[in-house]
């Protein structure tokens, strides 16, 4: 049952199929590791769907004719309005399950032709997972990222796209950085993970509490670091920058494909380039891959013919890297998820580009020029380590 949801009077018989298919579903979802469940009503039958190391996989689904008091029991659990079913609707839950386990859970709903489908996001707030040394970054990458943090003013960007882990990457960083000596405040859409001892806000933008009002407040509260969710538009990308400058430690987000790209993506914003030179300290991009199963990787050699149509750095003796085999201890060959990075350092040469207009492709050239890795090449990294495989870099970079 959620926890202080409110209790309904008594379960019918009708009742009784729908809360223990619930119950067996979120069982299910915690002994696969999944992040999300997904239930979508179609015109001839129910689907169910976990999202488990960032791939989607079908469970038993419901007998269709419970599809709507499914959809009911998730609503009332989340304490959201069971009569709206014409507009999105944001709730949360907390259940307990297998393993006297209690599960925060986000749960979204979305009108469709069929009915409302329903998607249940995994909260998971364990503190050890925000650990730097876990998440995948190299002793170089996670070295330029400390001293960054360290800094006492400036601006730190994590990019990549929606589902990438960057804010698990900023909520690691967050954690190195709650000491009982400092002031953090963070505003997001919406706050996922609840970190004590941070102050946490989410934006309400039918009040007015979008990320630059937040950001306003902070100001006025005397911070020593702050977190902004994500930087969307000028307003908030200004006031961000200006706060880097005035003494705080800022840190955010950005959906761009790569480092290099985010610096054109703020000019674009209308951002002058002197502010972004004068406040930006490290960008860090970064994708999600799956880990390869340490039980059944099978090493295999690649042919130079690959090399060369997926540009792969040609080596006299073909590189060896592992694939994906499977057994009874992992899912297809894979076992949860590593980081790849990219991890820019705003050196003084990088800045001198940028204060000439420079494009994206000679900011690019420049950092690699200064040692750091492409997406790609820090996944190649993996690669040959047997942390992951070629057809999961190749898939989640480009050249």
């Amino acid at each position: 049952m959620a926890k202080d949801a409110p209790a309904p009077a008594g379960l019918t018989a009708e009742d009784v199929p729908v809360v223990l298919y619930l119950q067996q579903a979120l069982d299910q979802a915690v002994a696969l590791r999944a992040s999300d469940l997904h239930f979508e009503p179609f015109e001839q039958h129910y689907r169910v769907r976990l999202r488990v190391d960032g791939q989607l996989r079908e469970i038993a689904p419901p007998p269709f004719a419970l599809k709507d008091q499914l959809g009911s029991r998730i609503k009332v659990l989340s304490r959201l309005d069971i009569a709206e079913k014409r507009l999105p609707q944001d709730g949360r839950m907390q259940v307990q399950v297998a393993g006297a386990k209690r599960l925060d859970l986000r749960v979204s709903t979305l009108p469709t032709l069929f009915g409302e489908k329903l998607v249940m996001r995994v909260l998971d707030g364990n503190a050890a997972h925000f650990n730097l040394d876990t998440l995948g970054y190299n002793a170089l990458q996670k070295n330029n990222l400390l001293r960054a943090i360290q800094k006492p003013h400036g601006l730190v960007l994590v990019t990549g796209p929606t589902g990438s882990g960057k804010t698990q990457s900023l909520y690691a960083c967050l954690n190195l950085l709650n000491t009982p000596d400092v002031n953090i405040a963070t505003v997001e859409d919406p706050s996922e993970i609840q970190l004590p001892g941070v102050n946490q806000v989410n934006v309400h933008d039918k009040v007015g509490l979008g990320f630059s009002a937040a950001l306003r407040a902070f100001l006025r509260q005397d911070p020593d670091i702050l977190m902004v969710g994500e930087i969307r538009d000028h307003e908030t990308a200004d006031i961000a920058i200006k706060a880097s400058q005035t003494g705080h430690l800022v840190l955010s987000s950005l959906h761009t494909n790569d480092a290099p790209s985010s610096l054109t993506r703020l000019r674009n914003m209308g951002i002058a380039p002197y502010n972004i030179v004068s406040s930006v300290s490290l960008i860090s991009a970064q994708r999600l891959v799956r880990r390869l199963c340490v039980h059944c990787r099978q090493a295999v050699q690649v042919s130079q013919e690959t090399q060369q149509e997926f540009e792969l750095p040609m080596t006299p003796e073909p590189p060896v890297f592992y694939a994906a085999k499977g057994c009874a201890q992992c899912h297809k060959g894979y076992w949860g998820r590593v980081g790849i990075f990219q991890v820019m350092p705003l050196s003084q040469a990088l800045q001198d580009l940028l204060l000439s207009d420079a494009s994206q492709a000679q900011l690019s050239m420049q950092a690699q020029r200064e040692g750091v890795l492409s997406l790609r090449q820090s996944g190649l990294q993996k690669a040959l380590q047997g942390i992951t495989s070629l057809e999961e870099v190749l898939a989640a970079t480009s050249v």
